[in-house]
């Protein structure tokens, strides 16, 4: 099960984007709450089907200005269906409306994300292969971005580039070739990060194989030299345990790229081809 983001990480985010919103003050609605402000009940319906998720983020950023009830009408990660209602929730009406923005925008844009990631997981349920995201994110929103793939059945890739020592492309230009780049970058790596390669060609696929490294990647090959270097790392001396396969994978390919035998394939797409669920907030 996923769990939440810490509440270090997040809440400087929502504050931050909070003071970009209301700037100066809500000037609609403190002059029509006045002194008053009393307490409303407000429901967020789904304009179009999808998988929700993020709810407990608007929570946190609403309780940044005030008190406020939460009732979800359904889990975290759930699908909703096209007019249902998926939250209730009551507080005072400044609170209420000075935050709906900010936690809409999160919540539609994540349930996006999830959705267009469900849709490509169910491609490949019945296989091995699993999908990964990548980070190809939104400056700042990596990590709820990254949950939302979670949440909705992708595995995460590295989170930053600290997590893991990928070689790809242009460190291999920089350093020469494969075997000169993983010699590098084994001598300075810590103990027990891993080391992943990037293919895409069978003399590469050979050459990193001569490198013991932990991952190979086999980058923007055809189906058939795809399936032909699995084959090839498999029927190795070398213990490669994994391969990725990554590059123009698309809702139409995923399942062919899966068939070929990799254990993991890598796509962007999920998180920078998402369009937002459209949901709504009414008092």
């Amino acid at each position: 099960m996923m769990t939440l983001p810490p509440k270090v990480i997040l809440e400087p985010l929502f504050r931050e984007w909070l003071q970009e919103d209301i700037g100066r003050g809500d000037r609609a609605t403190n002059a029509i709450t006045g002194t008053t402000n009393p307490e409303k009940k407000a429901i967020w319906v789904a304009k179009q089907s999808g998988i929700i998720v993020g709810l407990p983020f608007a929570e946190h950023i609403f309780n940044l200005l005030g008190e406020i009830q939460w009732q979800p009408q359904l889990q975290e990660g759930s699908f909703c269906e096209e007019k249902q209602e998926i939250l209730h929730c009551r507080a005072k009406t400044n609170t209420l409306l000075s935050g709906e923005r900010v936690a809409l925008n999160l919540v539609m844009h994540l349930s996006g994300i999830a959705t267009l990631t469900h849709r490509y997981v169910e491609q490949i349920s019945d296989l091995p292969a699993q999908l990964v995201d990548t980070r190809k994110t939104t400056p700042g929103l990596r990590v709820l971005e990254k949950y939302a793939t979670q949440i909705a059945g992708a595995v995460n890739h590295r989170f930053g580039l600290d997590d893991a020592a990928m070689v790809k492309e242009n460190h291999i230009q920089a350093a020469g070739d494969i075997k000169n780049a993983i010699a590098q970058v084994r001598y300075s790596l810590p103990y027990p990060l891993t080391i992943e390669v990037e293919t895409t060609t069978q003399a590469e696929v050979e050459a990193a194989l001569e490198t013991d490294v932990d991952i190979i990647m086999l980058d923007n090959m055809s189906f058939p030299l795809m399936k032909e270097m699995v084959n090839l790392i498999r029927e190795s001396s070398t213990p490669i345990k994994t391969i990725e396969a990554s590059g123009n994978i698309t809702l139409d390919n995923i399942r062919d790229v899966a068939f070929t035998g990799v254990d993991y394939i890598s796509t962007s797409a999920p998180i920078t081809q998402a369009n937002w669920l459209d949901l709504s907030m009414k008092l």
